[in-house]
């Protein structure tokens, strides 16, 4: 069984759980699809370190993702793109190792209620790579322990299990990473660009003790350009969001009040060191009537 591991905890939690049901018979698969945050194959991979006897195999596919994506601006499309092309790489993958049958995902409940109807009408909010995103025919069946759980639950089962806290409480990040955070077509500059803002505001997050006191933070890079003023130069360049809520299992959630002092230091940073913004924005929604994602 090969096992599509994004750096969540959802599909953290289900390594553990299905390596304690069949060992060595489960293969995770780290893939980097061009879009993931700053360092995260590594920081993956650290993190695992501490977990006996799973040993990740990771493969750069980050140069097949970004060509399919480029142009795309619909999120729809980026997310349908995703999904097809990350059952692609696992089914590539999954052909080096004789007799696997079986993909495993740590999908979640409010994926499957926000991309399909389940037990019961309801409207597609956005398709999940992982659930609407997928392709109809795959040669590989499919495996998904947390389906009808939420996040919190599957944190509660994690620490069951005793997976080191760096992994249970990291920020949920959507498995199509970045590219759903680029709002409009997604290139390698604004990758770059968008990982480089997200490091800043994170790292921030944990040098003020913030971290945890938050249930998800991120960055967002806008389609917009403003006008700004940098010494005594006119610029013309991008514009950033930081958006940050609580909530419990993702299907309601409020943002979070940071004080003017964290926000403004943030906010000097990312403008300072990250070469093509000029402002920095901070989003005020709720979840309903906003997502908690842009796209």
């Amino acid at each position: 069984m090969v096992l599509g591991l994004s750096g969540g905890v959802d599909s953290s939690v289900a390594a553990l759980l299905i390596h304690r049901a069949i060992g060595d018979h489960l293969i995770p698969i780290f893939v980097d699809n061009g879009c993931m945050r700053f360092q995260e194959a590594r920081r993956v991979q650290e993190a695992f370190s501490a977990v006996p006897d799973i040993n990740i195999r990771s493969v750069d596919a980050s140069e097949l993702f970004l060509t399919r994506l480029a142009g795309i601006e619909d999120p729809e499309k980026k997310r349908r793109i995703i999904g097809h092309t990350f059952i692609e790489v696992f089914e590539r993958e999954a052909a080096k190792y004789p007799g696997v049958a079986f993909l495993a995902q740590g999908t979640l409940y409010p994926d499957v209620i926000e991309s399909v109807s389940f037990r019961g009408p309801s409207a597609t909010i956005k398709s999940h790579h992982n659930v609407g995103g997928l392709p109809d025919k795959m040669g590989l069946k499919l495996i998904e322990p947390f389906r009808e759980l939420f996040k919190d639950e599957v944190r509660a089962v994690g620490r069951e299990l005793g997976l080191p806290e760096t992994l249970i409480s990291r920020h949920p990040f959507p498995g199509p990473g970045l590219a759903v955070r680029i709002i409009g077509a997604v290139d390698a500059a604004r990758v770059s660009c968008l990982q480089a803002i997200d490091e800043i505001f994170i790292s921030e997050l944990r040098s003020w003790n913030l971290y945890d006191c938050t249930w998800q933070a991120f960055a967002v890079l806008l389609p917009i350009r403003s006008v700004g003023v940098m010494g005594d130069e006119r610029t013309y360049e991008n514009v950033c969001a930081l958006r940050a809520v609580n909530s419990v299992d993702g299907m309601t959630a409020d943002w979070t009040e940071f004080s003017p002092a964290f926000l403004k230091h943030v906010s000097s940073r990312i403008i300072n060191e990250v070469r093509g913004v000029n402002r920095v924005v901070y989003d005020i929604s709720s979840k309903p009537p906003a997502t908690i994602e842009w796209e």
